[in-house]
Parts: structure tokens; C-alpha cells; sequence
């Protein structure tokens, strides 16, 4: 009696799990893809879970090593990582700057000492 008992109860859920299957298709057969007019809940910008990263004005090597950024959903956050390269490469951009004056410097000098 039990094993006829399990075997109905299957029965019923497979049953159930068809018909519903069935609406499905019948429904999902004539949409189409629309565009959505507000923002889909779910797909916000994550919660830091570290404070935001914060350079000096001018970054030595030792600060870029303590440069930490927060783990977004696929890996770390763009927009902090997008502003920590913008600041380096500014850096690094004055630096060339500087020695490129400071070569010039020296070859005008050392010209300037020749000629005498």
C-alpha cells in the first residue's frame, strides 16, 4: 500500500510540473525582448568594503605598494582603480618634466662651460 501511495504522489508532481511547463512555452512564445524603462533592482554599484583609496599629491613607490582597492561584484571597483592610475600617471608625467628641465639644464651648462 505505501509504495502505490509514492508512486500517485509522483504522479501528481510530475503531472503538475508538465502543465506547468506547457503555460510556459505558451506564454514566453510570443514576447519579445523590450527595453526597461528604469533600472533593473539587483545590478547597483557594490558597497565599498574599504575606504576609499587615497594618494598623496606627489606618490613615492612606497605608496603605491599600500594601494588597496575594494572587491566589486566581478573583481575591483573601475572607478577606483581608473582614479589611482589617473593620479599616477600625472605624477609620473611631472617627474619626466622635471628631468627632462634638469637635462636640459646640464647640457646647456655643459655647453656654456666648452666654449670658454
Amino acid at each position: 500500500m505505501p509504495f502505490v501511495l509514492v508512486f500517485l504522489a509522483l504522479l501528481v508532481v510530475g503531472g503538475t510540473a508538465l502543465l506547468l511547463s506547457g503555460r510556459r512555452r505558451a506564454a514566453d512564445a510570443g514576447r519579445h525582448f523590450e527595453a526597461v524603462p528604469e533600472p533593473i533592482v539587483g545590478l547597483a554599484e557594490p558597497e565599498a568594503s574599504l575606504p576609499p583609496v587615497l594618494l598623496p599629491e606627489h606618490p613615492r613607490a612606497n605608496d603605491v605598494d599600500k594601494v588597496r582597492f575594494s572587491l566589486g561584484l566581478r573583481g575591483y571597483r573601475c572607478d577606483q582603480v581608473d582614479d589611482t592610475l589617473d593620479v599616477l600617471a600625472a605624477e609620473i608625467t611631472r617627474l619626466e618634466n622635471v628631468i627632462r628641465d634638469i637635462e636640459s639644464r646640464r647640457v646647456i651648462s655643459d655647453t656654456a662651460g666648452n666654449s670658454q
